[in-house]
């Protein structure tokens, strides 16, 4: 039978435009799949809206179900057919009943049932060997696999994350979590990394944890949702999706507290690995910090102008003369050849970056600098962006850098821009999310971070480019930064001085140190601007003369 009418209006999905009408008036929705049997007749469709609706109701009424947006937690037509999830209504329209489908392979043989109203739950068919909700929909092995405490949070993290990551959800909610996850551990074992997101309350926290303790180590990780929120369909009913999504990145790998018995560490105890340690080039740094190491982030702050990437400059320099390691430099605010002239022309002691200076050098001359800081070998590597940043680009960047190059040094100028490449949102979440995944990959790789961060404004009539002395709490943006970072060090200098030495002196405070504890005034570094050097002096108690 053809049909004579096209693109009608469903009442049953609300749907505008999907009800194609047969000759004999009866109907078919291409939207929710639900045959209008010879309800019609003859009579034309529009005129009977009223009619409809009757049979609407009862059709609604029935315990068939339909397929429809699932209103009553903010779950879209396309997500509940996905899932094969469909809802019953009453009169009104209120939903009262969702029905979730469990398979055993490919076949589904049972219904689990929420009574909307009484907050019971009921089977249709029978449980037994069943799989987890969702799990037909998703075939093994893959990146990641998100594993939920309830069929709507499960539809809900699916819609979260942009209906492209598998989302499946335990059959029995926390209690029956383990046992659940242990029936389908096949499955689960076969993705990569299973982020685990239970409810936001005492008993989803403990049900996490005995579900990460099954799993093979280093596959599970947990999400902590915000505070103000109990589960991903609450998350979804706010839209909340950017915040989500830095929670579900920002998952942490589950890792159980050790317990030792001591005396059978002993010979680890004092065989432990030695961190090596590399002098700074300057003694004040020295003597608080007793160097540099590897797998520590290093967070150099200060002002606006005032030398943040000249001392990361001479830090680069200084690793790339005094040993063999690789360095890697991502800086975000200037090309990679701005870059280059900074370190050649601490080299040659001239400010090679200026164009007049370096056209008073011949082409040999220039060459030699070059040479005699890179000596042909591939230690350096900058990266070399073009304007536009994505925040995983970066990250994968530098995760190249560190394990494709082989790079044992980083550093990262600066923080703001890394901000400035995630998704409008939360400054400080975001600040949040990159120092968290910064200290992740300092910790994975064992390769020593230097990141600059800028400072934000402070009241009064001075600020910080007048030489105010930094605290911890002047650190822009999060606490995160600090309480993140193995060691901080402050950059202090009052550029509008009338006196031009101390216009052009530094202070280096240290403002925390994991690694000694050592804290305060670390130092003076006076700036040539002859030879565009950083020199260290000497300055007595009362700043009143310097010793050259």
């Amino acid at each position: 039978m053809a049909f004579v009418e096209y693109h009608k209006p469903c009442h049953l999905c609300d749907s505008s435009d999907a009800v194609s009408i047969n000759e004999d008036g009866s109907g078919y929705c291409f939207s929710c799949n639900e045959r209008i049997h010879d309800y019609y007749g003859n009579r034309d469709y529009e005129d009977n809206v009223q009619d409809f609706k009757t049979y609407k109701n009862n059709t609604m009424n029935s315990n068939e179900g339909v397929f429809q947006t699932i209103k009553d937690r903010n779950i879209s037509l396309d997500t509940a057919k996905k899932y094969g999830v469909k809802v019953v209504a009453d009169s009104s329209g209120q939903i009262k009943q969702h029905q979730y489908p469990y398979y055993i392979a490919n076949e589904m043989v049972g219904t689990k049932i929420r009574d909307c109203l009484n907050k019971d739950f009921s089977w249709r068919g029978s449980p037994k060997g069943t799989m987890l909700f969702g799990q037909q929909l998703f075939s093994k092995g893959g990146k990641f696999l998100t594993l939920v405490e309830g069929e709507c949070d499960a539809m809900a993290a699916y819609e979260l994350m942009g209906s492209k990551w598998p989302v499946v959800s335990v059959k029995n909610g926390a209690g029956g979590a383990v046992r659940d996850v242990k029936e389908n551990l096949e499955f689960i074992e076969s993705f990569d990394s299973v982020v685990i997101c239970f409810d936001n309350d005492k008993a989803g926290k403990d049900a996490a944890m005995k579900v990460a303790r099954i799993l093979r180590p280093g596959k599970s990780k947990i999400l902590t949702l915000p505070d103000d929120f109990k589960d991903p369909n609450d998350m979804l009913k706010h839209n909340r999706k950017e915040s989500f999504m830095q929670c579900w990145w920002g998952a942490k790998t589950y890792t159980p507290a050790g317990v030792l018995n001591i005396s059978d560490m002993e010979e680890e105890y004092f065989k432990r690995e030695r961190k090596e340690s590399i002098p700074y080039p300057w003694h004040g740094l020295n003597e608080k910090l007793y160097g540099m190491r590897q797998g520590e982030l290093v967070t150099v702050t200060g002002g606006t102008g005032l030398g943040k990437s000249s001392v990361t400059r001479e830090l680069e320099h200084w690793i790339l003369k005094h040993t063999e390691d690789n360095v890697g430099i991502l800086a975000l605010e200037e090309n990679w050849q701005r870059t280059v002239d900074g370190l050649v022309s601490i080299e040659a002691n001239k400010r090679l970056y200026i164009d007049q200076i370096r056209e008073e050098l011949s082409p040999e001359e220039w060459k030699r600098y070059f040479n005699n800081l890179y000596d042909g070998k591939d230690r350096l590597w900058i990266h070399s962006h073009l304007g536009a940043h994505d925040i995983d680009e970066l990250f994968s960047k530098l995760r190249y850098m560190i394990l494709g190059c082989d790079c044992k040094w980083v550093i990262v100028d600066h923080l703001g821009m890394m901000t400035s490449a995630v998704a409008e949102g939360d400054e400080r979440r975001a600040i949040d999310s990159i120092m968290t995944r910064l200290r992740s990959l300092v910790e994975e790789t064992g390769a020593g971070m230097f990141l600059v961060s800028h400072l934000r404004r402070i009241d009064g009539n001075k600020g910080h480019e007048q030489g105010v002395e930094v605290s911890m709490s002047h650190l822009r943006g999060s606490n995160g930064i600090g309480q993140i970072s193995d060691c901080v060090i402050a950059l202090e200098r009052n550029q509008q001085a009338d006196d031009p030495v101390e216009a052009s002196t530094t202070r280096m405070r240290i403002l925390k140190s994991r690694y000694t504890g050592d804290v305060g005034l670390a130092g003076h570094l006076l700036y040539d601007k002859d030879t565009g050097r950083l020199k260290e002096v000497f300055v007595d108690a009362d700043d009143a003369e310097i010793e050259l």
